[in-house]
């Protein structure tokens, strides 16, 4: 990952993020637990919506002050946010899951502004292009579900929480930025929310209240 891009050509819309060394963002492989490098991609994902929330937003009081500067600190970040969003056995497996999870930290941080909003992933492409436009151009990153896919390009991402942070135009394709890993890659929207199965995961749509 972290390769692709969406040329220069149409609309490209992609928010700042943060780097440690050489990822861009956190890592689910440095948790310090296996059940968290195992599992833990919710909790990461958390992690980087609060960094995002405070180094790029301002929002003060979210995550350790070094939680974006170096892997120790994000590190125990993730530690902190372990008991919110723990693994499990099914993994964080439905959106609901995510927003209590995540709503608990955020008002034991004392943050009680930000909302959250499940877009389940029955929602059609269309709607869900636009969702994405408007969170992205509000300044928003977006959480993202996918359980499974069947689409080869989608491999890494089966049963995992991640983060969309931009959006662009391409040969008449809207492609989203996925990031996770520490890397980021570009998708058509049609092929990621096209899993092929029943059960679908969906996106978290923040908001300030």
């Amino acid at each position: 990952m972290g390769c692709s891009t969406c040329g220069s050509r149409g609309v490209l819309r992609e928010l700042p993020h943060f780097q440690i060394g050489g990822a861009y963002g956190g890592v689910q492989d440095w948790c310090s637990s296996p059940w968290m490098r195992l599992g833990g991609c919710a909790a990461v994902t958390a992690c980087d919506s609060c960094v995002y929330f405070s180094k790029i937003m301002g929002l003060e009081g979210l995550c350790p002050r070094d939680a974006a500067e170096d892997r120790s600190g994000y590190v125990r970040f993730t530690e902190i946010m372990e008991p919110y969003l723990r693994p499990r056995w099914s993994g964080v497996d439905r959106l609901d899951i995510y927003v209590d999870g995540f709503a608990g930290y955020l008002h034991d941080a004392g943050e009680d502004r930000i909302s959250m909003t499940c877009w389940p992933g029955e929602m059609g492409l269309a709607e869900t292009e636009r969702a994405i436009r408007g969170r992205i151009d509000e300044g928003w990153l977006i959480p993202c579900l996918t359980l499974r896919h069947d689409h080869p390009s989608m491999e890494d991402f089966v049963w995992h929480w991640y983060i969309v942070n931009g959006y662009g135009e391409h040969s008449g394709r809207f492609m989203v930025k996925m990031v996770s890993y520490g890397e980021w890659k570009w998708m058509d929207l049609s092929v990621m929310w096209d899993t092929g199965h029943e059960r679908k995961g969906g996106l978290v749509l923040y908001s300030m209240r």
